[in-house]
């Protein structure tokens, strides 16, 4: 293909070549070519080469970007996509699923390719397995790049998936090797096997969220991968699940996971389970694998009245596990009788009783940058000293760099000049860059239209909050596609606003982009004249990585401060993924927080809440102050609620840990916690609260 920009353009590549005369279509140049718009690639017969093709500022209309087949009768063998960019070619709407490679037939292979940015639902890489194309796939993907995938908030965020439950029972063969995964946090499958007879070996894991997942399938391999997890919440290594797997020789690093993305997990499974459920697990093997400064270690987790086998017939032998700071990884959610413990090692010790040898290690990192025993005795656990890990010159394409981040930092641009008056506010706003910071001196501004945030933007006041800003459009700031707002020693008045009810301080639109709204040493007011007038208002189809409030006053606000219920149903949307308020006063306001999350799929980690040392007066009545519904982890404490409605949460998905502590209740209704789901004993901790007054 010559040089250039192919818009909207669909490539079928078909034919039969030979192993020594492949069809090939390849790029003038590498990197050269460049498809855009509503594009795809679909690849099918024999012998067919696909390279140097970049796809950007697109996506696929059929749900599939590069598929290995034409139509349902035609798909590829002996074929190969290799030097290819997908980057960011995602759908409109984040909502709609689909894959940017789909293997399809036999014995293909993609290798040295470059992926990153899939911000919509799908995984991102699928071997498709059906009764009418062969089920013995014998793919091979390796040395590729996939690169940041972000927290996508619902079901559908892998990177890979190796077939899906319905044809489970067969084995696939597809090997995955030689990979780098960076920062890919789109759920917690990160590479989900969903089939039999599969490798996963020799890749590395970079600060990515989530684990590398055998859902479901017998007899797969995972072994010599390197898991660096960098302290990084939701990191983890391997979930076991299904029969006859080994996990072995792999090094863990730094993963801070728990529950489903601990650094191993060996799950519970269902009583003559339905294929698309658990089935118990058996006869794994999990030898030789180093854990170094890992979270968590847990045998039977996700144990319910469903999930009631414990783990059977399996053998934890040789391993090495190390925590420097002195913190026990070890739980055990169900019977441990049916593991075999022998040969293992470990420096700490803890309430769990098991027989592991708790000796004292000496690490030295060694030449291949891993964590090694300086003692010898200690040679024959954990992972191997003659581990390469594959480092990311060694992977994708030469000729396309590789992300730093995806993510522009706040006050990581200039400092724009001080503006004085709304006028020069919104210019500076419209012609910031990514990363700036606007300063305004004191007065006031009265703004007659929103200002739009697509970029990463910082508007400071003066310490003191000085510099007050009113409006007269339904909303103030509207945060569109790329946009991160942060707003510190502002203050912000409502009462100039429309007699409508709806109106918000942040506007969320719907956008692909994960967003952030950071608030500091603010204060806002003036807000109670209509209904449900919200600070920061969420939107479908979008998601906020952080919305975080510090040292800020509230008052007269008839909404909610934080309204991240925008998201419905049954499927595991939800608006927010941490939502963070620590130190501030809220007077007369109709919710401090409403954070929804639906359904009950286990596939996400959100959301966050966490409310700290801050003042509730005169607000929340009648439903309550907090409002929280599926939420995974919440952390409420150290606060001072006087005359308000209580906290009300519910437990719908997985194993929430919910902590409420600390506080003081003064004429205010003591915490409730709803479990929607769960049969057991209550799972919340709620202690050492004062309460005063009536309820």
């Amino acid at each position: 293909m010559a040089n250039g920009t192919w818009s909207d353009i669909a490539i079928v590549m078909a034919g039969r070549g030979t192993a020594g005369h492949p069809i090939t279509l390849r790029a003038e140049h590498p990197g050269k070519v460049v498809i855009t718009g509503r594009s795809s690639l679909k690849i099918a017969g024999h012998h067919m080469v696909v390279s140097g093709l970049v796809f950007r500022d697109g996506y696929a209309p059929n749900g599939e970007v590069i598929a290995f087949r034409n139509g349902s009768k035609e798909w590829a063998e002996h074929s190969r996509l290799t030097d290819v960019v997908v980057d960011r070619f995602n759908q409109p709407d984040r909502r709609k699923e689909d894959h940017w490679v789909a293997l399809y037939g036999r014995d293909n292979r993609v290798d040295h390719a470059h992926f990153e940015g899939k911000e919509n639902g799908g995984a991102m890489m699928v071997v498709v397995r059906d009764a009418a194309r062969p089920l013995d796939n014998r793919h091979r993907i390796d040395h590729n790049y996939f690169g940041p995938r972000p927290v996508l908030g619902s079901n559908g965020g892998e990177t890979i998936r190796i077939g899906t439950s319905t044809e489970s029972a067969s084995a696939s063969h597809t090997i995955v090797e030689d990979n780098v995964f960076e920062r890919c946090d789109g759920e917690v499958e990160i590479v989900s096997v969903k089939s039999g007879g599969n490798i996963v070996r020799r890749n590395v894991f970079l600060q990515s969220q989530g684990s590398v997942v055998l859902r479901h399938g017998d007899g797969n391999l995972v072994e010599d991968n390197v898991f660096l997890g960098g302290g990084i919440e939701h990191t983890g290594g391997v979930r076991v699940i299904n029969r006859g797997q080994i996990v072995r020789g792999n090094y863990m690093e730094g993963l801070a996971g728990t529950e489903f993305t601990s650094a191993v997990t060996v799950m519970n499974g269902v009583p003559n389970s339905p294929i698309n459920r658990y089935v118990p697990v058996s006869d794994a093997l999990i030898e030789r694998n180093s854990v170094i400064d890992g979270s968590r270690i847990t045998f039977g987790a996700g144990a319910s009245d469903e999930r009631s086998v414990a783990p059977m017939a399996t053998r934890f032998t040789d391993n090495l596990i190390v925590n420097t700071g002195g913190a026990d990884p070890f739980r055990a959610e169900a019977s441990i009788a049916g593991i075999r413990f022998e040969g293992n090692v470990r420096t700490t010790t803890g309430s769990l009783a098991l027989p592991i040898d708790g000796r004292a290690v000496n690490l030295a990192r060694a030449a291949n940058g891993l964590l090694y025993p300086t003692d010898k005795t200690f040679a024959e656990l954990g992972a191997s000293r003659g581990l390469k890990p594959i480092v990311k010159s060694d992977v994708g394409v030469a000729w396309y760099p590789k992300p730093a981040s995806m993510v522009v930092a706040f006050g990581s641009g200039h400092v724009r000049p001080v503006v004085r008056n709304a006028v020069e506010l919104a210019k500076a706003v419209a012609t910031a860059e990514t990363g700036d910071t606007i300063a305004l001196s004191p007065g006031r501004y009265r703004l007659t239209a929103p200002l739009v945030v697509d970029r990463t933007l910082t508007l400071a006041g003066p310490v003191g909050r000085t510099a007050v800003i009113s409006y007269t459009p339904a909303a103030l700031f509207v945060v569109r596609d790329g946009g991160r707002l942060r707003l510190d020693h502002l203050a912000v008045s409502g009462a100039a606003t429309p007699n409508l009810s709806g109106n918000a301080v942040i506007r969320a639109a719907p956008m692909l982009s994960n967003y952030a709204i950071e608030i500091d040493d603010s204060g806002f007011s003036g807000m109670a004249q209509t209904l449900g007038f919200d600070v920061v208002a969420t939107a479908e189809a979008s998601l906020a990585d952080r919305i975080a409030i510090r040292g800020s006053d509230f008052a007269d606000v008839s909404g909610a401060v934080i309204a991240a219920h925008a998201e419905h149903g049954a499927k595991g949307l939800y608006s927010a993924e941490h939502v963070l308020i620590d130190n501030s006063r809220f007077t007369r306001v109709g919710t401090i927080a409403d954070v929804f999350r639906g359904g009950a799929d286990e596939s996400t980690y959100g959301p966050h809440f966490r409310l700290t040392g801050s003042t509730i007066t005169n607000s929340g009545k009648p439903a309550g102050s907090i409002l929280l519904s599926g939420v995974q982890e919440t952390d409420i404490s150290d606060n001072r609620f006087a005359r308000s409605g209580g906290i009300v949460a519910a437990h719908s998905v997985g194993s929430p840990l919910t902590r409420i502590a600390d506080n003081v209740f003064v004429d205010t209704a003591t915490p409730v916690v709803r479990e929607l789901f769960h049969k057991g004993p209550p799972r919340a901790l709620i202690a050492e609260n004062t309460v005063r007054g009536s309820q």
